[in-house]
């Protein structure tokens, strides 16, 4: 490996998922562990794909960052995950260098 995915991979704990930085403990799917979530990046990238103004059911979508060591086996599409004993479904998930990206979603009416 390179000196800077060597580096990229020492950021992930001491600076991406740090408790005093931006990392939060949640359950997730079982588990505690220090993630990152985001509702924001996931509403601006829809706004962007689909526009304002979808009508019918409201969901409510968020992105979650972990460290791959922590989380396990990258979750498949469709999959549901519990995150805080809610269940959400797996609508895309990506390894980004050691850092899982998985894109959830819960429907509302």
């Amino acid at each position: 490996m390179s000196a800077f995915k060597d580096a990229v991979r020492s950021d992930i704990r001491s600076v991406f998922l740090n408790l005093e930085e931006f990392g939060e403990m949640h359950k997730v799917a079982g588990k505690s562990m220090c993630v990152i979530i985001d509702e924001n990046e996931l509403t601006e990238r829809e706004k962007k794909q689909f526009g304002r103004g979808r009508d019918g059911v409201y969901k409510k979508a968020l992105l979650l960052y972990v460290a791959a060591e922590d989380f396990g086996r990258l979750p498949a599409p469709e999959q549901v995950l519990l995150l805080d004993g809610k269940k959400y479904l797996v609508t895309d998930a990506n390894n980004e260098d050691g850092i899982y990206s998985i894109s959830l979603e819960a429907g509302r009416s």
